[in-house]
């Protein structure tokens, strides 16, 4: 069985004059990434690999979980593909993930992840918000064999609050 977490960028700021893939999070983001990953941290048995997007806001949001679940830095590493928003690198790298790693977290943008998790999941999302955590879970001993699989929970901020 194989279980991929997925994470959306906690909220980022638009105020700093910088190109979009160096925006960092405002403080309603670093708040929420807090938030999320500490009730993440007590819901969910650790993955074995962080994978996040190298965007600034995508790695900041993966050191709240990074931290949270106490995740080492060789489990830790950030692809530049995961800079998408159409979902096709995501699931590129999904489908080519080791075999032997069988929970995985993946840290990323929207559109990407909204479409990805519709993909796979096997319950409707209209949107992932930012900072929303989904698990889908797949009866498939490799990566490259899943399809559709179960959406087992959801853990949004407006839920917390």
């Amino acid at each position: 069985m194989k279980t991929l977490y997925l994470v959306r960028h906690a909220k980022s700021s638009w105020k700093h004059d910088v190109d979009d893939h160096k925006r960092p999070l405002k403080g309603r983001g670093e708040r929420d990434g807090k938030l999320v990953s500490a009730k993440v941290a007590k819901t969910i048995d650790p993955p074995q690999k962080i994978i996040s997007s190298d965007a600034t806001r995508a790695l900041a949001t993966a050191h709240f979980f990074k931290t949270a679940l106490k995740i080492d830095d060789a489990d830790f590493e950030t692809n530049h593909d995961l800079y998408d928003f159409s979902g096709q690198n995501v699931m590129r790298i999904i489908k080519s993930l080791p075999d032997g790693l069988d929970k995985v977290m993946i840290v990323g943008h929207n559109h990407a992840f909204t479409s990805v998790v519709n993909m796979l999941g096997n319950r409707y999302i209209d949107n992932v918000p930012t900072c929303g955590f989904i698990i889908l879970a797949f009866d498939e001993k490799s990566w490259s064999d899943i399809t559709t699989g179960k959406t087992v929970k959801t853990i949004f901020p407006r839920d917390l609050k």
